[in-house]
């Protein structure tokens, strides 16, 4: 998938020479035609998607302290925009580029590897704790201990 470019007007990048690849998406509106010909129409269309967008983010934003999927919920916020606006266009292919960036990066077998021993490591680490923990002052909460 290619995120490279962020050039507006057209498809950035064309099938690949094996034909697995799909091009991109035109960058600006995807109002329908009946919108976009109306020019106050298609500005309540927009003060529409950014109203919602901005709906979606601030719930996601309040998500991030608190119980829920805060992070995700921001993202689709963007996608709502990315529906109108070009700036939210190139913020998802650039986020969408670094999210593949790491996702290779991620599935390089020395990195694998050292995360998996960082894991061991730190899981021992927290038996440990545990069991001296629980060796020291047994299966009481340790508000309840009284020393």
């Amino acid at each position: 998938m290619n995120t490279g470019s962020d050039e507006a007007g057209g498809a950035t990048a064309a099938v690949d020479g094996d034909g697995s690849e799909p091009a991109e998406k035109p960058l600006g509106s995807r109002a329908p035609e009946f919108v976009q010909a109306r020019r106050a129409l298609h500005l309540s269309w927009q003060v529409g998607v950014f109203v919602v967008g901005l709906a979606v983010v601030g719930a996601g934003i309040v998500m991030l302290p608190l119980p829920g999927p805060g992070w995700l919920v921001i993202f689709g916020g963007m996608a709502i925009w990315a529906t109108e606006f070009v700036w939210a266009q190139l913020v998802l292919r650039w986020t969408k580029r670094k999210v593949t960036e790491a996702t290779q990066k991620a599935l390089d077998p020395r990195v694998r590897r050292r995360n998996i021993i960082l894991t061991t490591i730190g899981l021992v680490i927290v038996a440990v704790l545990v069991g001296v923990y629980v060796w020291k002052f047994g299966l009481e909460m340790p508000w309840n201990i009284k020393e």
